[in-house]
């Protein structure tokens, strides 16, 4: 838990800025202003006056407003990173600061709801005050008293046909190998170029190349290391992450890949300030390796000594393996090795000279929810995953629907009691090298799913064996060709032995999937509703307010409302009611074997069934059998709204002349008395893995442009856009008003060597102190088009210097039972709040004013202690005052009231230090004061 007390005099004054604010927000990867559409923006909402919590304010007005929060030690490092919350609406990832402990959001006019209700999360976990209500059971049907009613289900899938958890016959060698460091934009520091290796010594020619990423973690442990720096610092140690997968390597070296896991810590110790989060440096990294390794099997003896002595790489098959943000490196390096990126974001210049044939994501964040589309893809889902705990990941699958061929295939592992931490065992308590934890956090109160020890929590080894077949199954698939082990990877409902006692449940897109009734096209529904997975107005949301749990496939992105993502929401209170979708065009699944959906029904609920019908244009109606779903178990700590695959055979169909060619709707029909579901979408699917080429798509990239503001008058600014790539492509563009707190969105047409969408930006030129304000545009792809940097704008740098702090008097006298009254002022008046904090300091000569001298509700206010026993206000652990400048005004007063207790003392002193804090949150010294108390006279 963080907290920072703050006096309630400056609390009233911050939320001023709150009340009557218009609009709302969605922000995304750290500096982002205000994301959400021209239409919220215009509603009557605003911002419930009440308290701010401890170690929150606001500051600025208009587009430099901006929400902080500060702690009062470093908040420990994580893929997820910080996000910040109101209630349970997210309001966006805020940037940084190099120490850990303060981090700002830029709001602009939007409001953010309830004040009181504000959060830091990381996570699953709250950062600024501890959890309430955090195990309820998710679902509106839940029965409060029987959480985890489908732990386990009735009968355990049947077994694959083959195994591909199991060790192959190879011998295997171990050994490391070290290069010299490397330099990536945007990172001051160089980067490490370390690895280990595991390969079969005795495999015939050259073998498939997996390469592994490890994810953002702390950096360095032991002496004066204990977080994300970067050089570690004297005495202390890198965290071996990248030695955290070797149980893989192995298991996979076996079966006669050559492995290697690259370290990552100097990106980890850097990125917290990447508008991207670091993916671009990761997919540089990942490539400079890669680029080493073509190099060796050139000239195999300028490889390093396990390089020589192992088998040769083949580097026309390799696999891409990460974990956590790890994740959207890999899938940046493979997007990155078939559309280079520009030249000057990317870290890599030469040859590719490799082929990517699949990747592996393990609790994977997107924060561009920009994948790869024509690259195979398996992705594991932690059920348990307590750090990217929305499981962002599931855009892997959901975002490449009509962008690329569709050949594809993209698989979701969600693996239920997995955590995120124990996939690498650098991470593990027990196992690991440094000091490491259960990233579900459990708190005060027993997860009745995640908890350790509970029925459907895995512990540590089942979880990395469970982790290891399923990350052999995609590299025997993507890489070997084996066709027998998809049906563990597909939806289609078989089980590897070797994942032991792991409840995993798959489902995919792409591959031999015909698109069939897709709620994001034109279709119409009867009897249910077409829903908004992104939205902010209720009544629209798949997902509405109140509800325990949240759905990977609605994980919010950088902008609110989202056009073009849709689910169809079923709710029915009698059985036998149906819901028909409609396609306003003929659906063909005629060279198709079944009808394949991916449905959601509660977590924790219980046989729901469905019949499932087929209508063709021509009036023939087929039922085409009947589906049972039992939800997954879960808390309103996890994601458990999860789409399940359930086919259905065509075959029944075509013999009652349905022409499956021309088929005009789908109908779902609910045999319980009542409940809830959603279609995510459906698909014509038949066996088999189609052999995969990538198309020629278009690629767009965002760039960033920092322009100084000025002293007076306005200018005008291009947003740079980058388009490069084959063809032509569609994508959807963002423009957030940072003075409106809008976001207007358009679905345009791009071609290389067109000219590249023109988006302006005015700024206006003042000669007082504020904060750098962004005009933030976002993109993302629709249809034969990649997105690489998806965010960026223009950034207007404030130019003015901070105006310096004063206090007067510098000492400051009163008398027993009076008050010890300060003036903190500023040598000029500021655009934005101007904020400081208020540290007690020892009192070196003479008696010091005691928790007995002062007023106790005061010290209760501003500590959370009690008076007695009696002891110097400089030894109250926790004790942090705050004064804040309202902006255009030039001072304020700080005080400090006593009591008077009718004894003969001496003079009793509190010495006092103020800390500033400039636009980027970075404290700095201010000026010491102090205050005498005496009897009266």
């Amino acid at each position: 838990m963080f907290r920072v007390r703050r006096t309630g005099v400056v609390a009233a004054l911050l939320l001023a800025a709150l009340a009557g604010s218009p609009g709302s927000t969605q922000a995304q990867q750290n500096t982002a202003g205000p994301a959400r559409s021209a239409e919220l923006a215009s509603a009557a909402d605003a911002d419930d006056p009440g308290g701010l919590p401890a170690g929150w304010s606001l500051t600025g007005a208009g587009a430099a407003r901006q929400l902080v929060w500060r702690s009062d030690r470093p908040v420990p490092i994580s893929d997820a990173g910080v996000a910040f919350y109101s209630g349970n609406r997210f309001l966006g990832r805020p940037v940084g600061t190099p120490d850990g402990r303060s981090f700002r959001l830029a709001v602009g006019p939007a409001p953010i709801g309830d004040p009181s209700g504000l959060q830091a999360r990381t996570g699953e976990r709250r950062l600024d005050a501890a959890g309430a209500g955090q195990n309820r059971p998710a679902g509106p049907d839940a029965p409060e008293g029987r959480p985890g009613l489908s732990a386990r289900p009735s009968a355990r899938p049947p077994v694959n046909a083959v195994d591909p958890g199991k060790p192959g016959s190879y011998r295997t060698a171990t050994g490391d190998y070290k290069l010299p460091s490397v330099r990536l934009p945007g990172l001051a520091e160089r980067v490490e170029m370390r690895a280990v290796v595991v390969a079969p010594t005795d495999a015939p020619g050259h073998r498939p190349l997996a390469l592994f990423l490890h994810g953002r973690h702390t950096t360095c442990y032991g002496g004066d290391g204990s977080g994300g720096e970067w050089p570690c610092p004297t005495g202390s140690r890198p965290v071996p992450s990248y030695r955290g997968y070797l149980a893989d390597q192995k298991l996979l070296a076996s079966q006669g890949y050559v492995t290697v896991s690259i370290a990552a810590n100097g990106i980890n110790g850097q990125d917290y300030a990447a508008e991207d989060g670091g993916a671009q440096a990761r997919s540089s990294l990942v490539r400079q390796h890669l680029a080493r390794w073509a190099g060796w099997a050139d000239r195999p003896d300028s490889a390093p000594p396990i390089v020589r002595r192992t088998a040769g790489a083949d580097l026309s098959r390799v696999l891409l393996v990460g974990h956590s943000r790890g994740g959207e490196g890999v899938n940046r390096a493979a997007m990155d090795s078939l559309d280079p990126a520009p030249a000057d974001q990317d870290g890599y210049h030469g040859p590719v000279r490799w082929h990517i044939r699949g990747t592996v994501l393990i609790g994977p964040t997107i924060f561009g929810q920009n994948p790869a589309p024509d690259v195979p893809s398996a992705t594991i889902l932690p059920g348990c995953d307590g750090d990217v705990s929305d499981l962002q990941g599931q855009m892997y699958l959901d975002a490449t629907r009509g962008v690329g061929r569709g050949a594809a295939l993209h698989s979701a592992v969600h693996m239920i009691g997995a955590n995120h931490n124990f996939f690498n065992s650098e991470w593990t308590p027990g196992q690991a090298q440094a000091p490491a934890e259960d990233d579900f956090w459990s708190g005060d109160e027993r997860d009745r799913v995640c908890s350790p020890g509970t029925a459907t929590r895995l512990t540590a080894r089942q979880q990395q064996a469970a982790g290891a077949t399923y990350i052999a199954a995609a590299a025997r698939l993507f890489v070997a060709g084996d066709d027998r082990v998809r049906p563990l990877l597909d939806g289609s409902g078989r089980r590897a032995p070797s994942a032991g006692p792991a409840r995993v449940l798959t489902h995919a897109v792409g591959g031999r999937r015909t698109p069939a009734f897709l709620p994001d096209g034109r279709v119409s529904v009867d009897g249910g509703r077409l829903c908004d997975e992104v939205t902010e107005v209720v009544s629209a949301a798949c997902l509405g307010s109140g509800r325990n749990g949240v759905s990977p496939h609605f994980a919010p992105w950088a902008a609110s409302p989202e056009p073009g993502r849709r689910a169809v929401a079923l709710r029915w209170t009698a059985a036998g009611s149906p819901v028909r979708i409609r396609s306003a065009r003929p659906v063909s699944v005629a060279r198709s074997r079944a009808l394949a959906l991916r449905l959601i029904v509660p977590p924790n609920t219980r046989d729901n069934r469905f019949d499932i019908r087929l209508t063709d244009t021509a009036g023939h109606r087929a039922t085409l059998g009947s589906v049972r779903l039992d939800g997954l178990p879960g808390t309103d700590r996890t994601a458990s709204y999860w789409g399940q695959e359930v086919r259905l055979p065509l075959a029944g169909a075509i013999r009652a002349g349905v022409d499956t060619h021309r088929l005009k709707a789908l109908e779902i029909v609910p045999r319980t008395r009542s409940g809830q579901a959603w279609l995510v979408d459906s698909w014509g699917w038949r066996a088999g893995t189609p052999t995969v080429r990538a198309a020629d798509l278009v690629r767009v990239d965002i760039g960033r442009l920092t322009v100084e503001e000025g002293d007076a008058g306005a200018r005008t600014y291009h947003v740079p856009v980058t388009v490069t790539g084959h063809g032509k492509g569609t994508v959807r563009l963002f423009v957030a008003d940072p003075d409106t707190g809008r976001t207007t969105s358009r679905e345009i047409i791009v071609r290389p060597g067109d000219p590249a969408p023109d988006v302006t930006v005015e700024v206006r030129g003042n000669t007082r102190f504020g904060y750098d304000v962004s005009h933030d545009v976002f993109a993302k792809a629709v249809h034969g088009a990649v997105v690489g940097t998806y965010r960026g704008g223009v950034t207007a740098h404030n130019d003015d210097p901070m105006p310096a702090f004063q206090v007067t008097p510098a000492s400051a006298r009163a008398a027993e039972g009076g008050k010890l009254t300060w003036r903190i002022g500023l040598s000029a008046p500021a655009d934005v709040d101007m904020q400081s904090d208020i540290a007690l300091v020892r009192v070196t000569g003479g008696a010091a004013l005691s928790t007995t001298d002062v007023d106790p509700q005061w010290l209760r206010n501003m500590s959370g202690k009690e008076p007695l026993p009696s002891r110097p206000l400089s030894q109250v652990s926790g004790f942090f005052l705050f004064a804040g400048i309202p902006a255009g005004r030039t001072s304020t007063e700080f005080t400090i009231p006593t009591v008077r207790d009718r004894l003969a003392e001496p003079e009793e002193t509190v010495r006092l230090r103020l800390t500033v804090y400039d636009e980027t949150g970075r404290p700095h010294a201010g000026p010491e004061f102090t205050g005498t108390v005496h009897d009266p006279a």
